[in-house]
């Protein structure tokens, strides 16, 4: 275990010290403004970011909730209980892991100070690599397909016992380490060890459960999400139609149906993920990324980058490059 990740996350955070001076609950304004209690990712993301790591609050009952990310949880130290929404119980040990898609709801009992879960809170896009990296049809690859279609109405977990996989150790705390420190070219990194800790994972076998999928539609809803991912610059329908040999309006209904947007939202979805990347990751004039990302019409490219991110391209890279030098 890395001593410095340690110091670094078992720190009393104010909302903790609220509580061992006597406040009784957690302050959902932290997580939350809506009235259920889903944990909005705006609350505990910087602006830009995909990914990031905060250690669950402690010494409090944590009341059922669920979140609008995928939420992963790496038991750093000591253990926490998770009661699922469906009443099962799931024990944490040090060094498991637990994968939670956007549709569990869980409540934690209360954890003691050297009770130390890390929480990766992570938007559906980061895992774009590790879906490119997964060859073969698996459990971690029918949950990314889950979290990336974003459609399913099932909660869709896994659980991994991995204390003694130092291969999964060593790539969690080194993702940890760099987000810790902040360093340059973080996402590069942080995607491809996401991508190589599922291809670890996929050969263990801890206890995993989780819901019943068709195994032809998600090959089909892969093999979608394969093509928008490797082609989005020249990426359309009636290319997709051809490789598929579906007719237009029977696979723009199975699209709908089973990713809950049209092939166009896709495509344009990973067009302004990729162009909001390389702003953030290069020195490339905005003209070249619209051009790098599909786009030869500058002004719908500046449109719809403003109705996605509430900001102009310069203004974003402006406000990623603040961040990083603050």
């Amino acid at each position: 275990m890395n001593t410095n990740l340690y110091d670094y996350f078992s720190r009393i955070s104010c909302e903790e010290q609220a509580i061992l001076d006597g406040n009784s609950s957690v302050q959902r304004q932290i997580y939350t403004d809506a009235k259920d209690f889903v944990i909005d990712s705006r609350k505990l993301l910087r602006k830009g970011k995909l990914i990031s790591a905060r250690h669950h609050t402690r010494f409090v009952h944590f009341p059922m909730h669920r979140h609008n990310y995928v939420e992963i949880i790496y038991m750093f130290r000591g253990h926490t209980t998770h009661i699922l929404g469906n009443g099962e119980q799931v024990v944490l040990e040090q060094g498991d892991l637990l994968f939670l898609n956007q549709n569990v709801e869980h409540e934690i009992l209360p954890a003691d100070k050297e009770d130390i879960a890390v929480n990766f809170i992570v938007l559906p896009e980061f895992f774009d690599t590790a879906f490119r990296m997964l060859e073969d049809k698996n459990l971690m690859w029918d949950f990314l397909v889950d979290i990336l279609t974003g459609s399913s109405e099932r909660a869709f977990y896994l659980y991994f016992q991995t204390m003694d996989e130092l291969p999964v150790q060593n790539l969690l705390e080194n993702m940890l380490w760099a987000m810790v420190h902040e360093r340059e070219n973080r996402r590069n990194i942080d995607q491809t060890t996401m991508g190589l800790l599922f291809l670890h994972l996929v050969n263990l076998c801890g206890n995993i459960r989780y819901g019943s999928s068709n195994p032809y539609e998600q090959e089909c809803v892969a093999r979608i999400l394969s093509y928008i991912e490797a082609g989005y610059r020249t990426a359309s329908l009636e290319e997709l139609c051809g490789e598929l040999n579906q007719k237009p309006s029977s696979l723009s209904k199975f699209i709908s149906k089973h990713t809950g947007s049209t092939f166009k939202e896709l495509l344009l979805a990973k067009r302004m993920n990729q162009a909001a990347y390389l702003l953030s990751t290069t020195g490339l004039s905005v003209a070249d990324i619209i051009v790098a990302v599909g786009y030869d019409n500058t002004s719908y490219f500046y449109r719809v980058f403003r109705e996605r991110f509430g900001m102009t391209p310069k203004e974003y890279r402006e406000s990623v490059r603040n961040v990083t030098e603050g």
